[in-house]
């Protein structure tokens, strides 16, 4: 049997952006602090990511200080939204046709 991938996006194929847009999706916004902490992540690695995805305009971000800190919070856009339920749609039907099929 074939499987229609093509709703399958390649930009959650990685396990951090997975992680980004998972916890993007439950929350309103997230520092990179914390971000960082509960997907441990590296600063280099998380800011990679999270630049990748504000490409694909999936996420944005808000730059400020707070006193002398910079301070950068993430928050996941509507196109962001729809691509990720969509990616997670098409992923619970291939695992749904993988058992049917078994």
């Amino acid at each position: 049997m074939k499987y229609n991938l093509e709703s399958i996006n390649k930009a959650f194929e990685n396990r951090a952006r997975l992680g980004i847009m998972s916890v993007l999706m439950v929350n309103e916004s997230v520092d990179f602090v914390s971000m960082k902490s509960l997907l441990d992540l590296t600063d280099g690695n998380l800011a990679s990511h999270t630049r990748s995805l504000e490409e694909y305009e999936y996420i944005r971000s808000v730059k400020k200080f707070v006193g002398r800190k910079p301070n950068t919070t993430y928050s996941i856009t509507e196109k962001g939204r729809e691509a990720f339920a969509s990616h997670i749609n098409a992923l619970e039907e291939l695992l749904k046709n993988q058992l049917n099929t078994n």
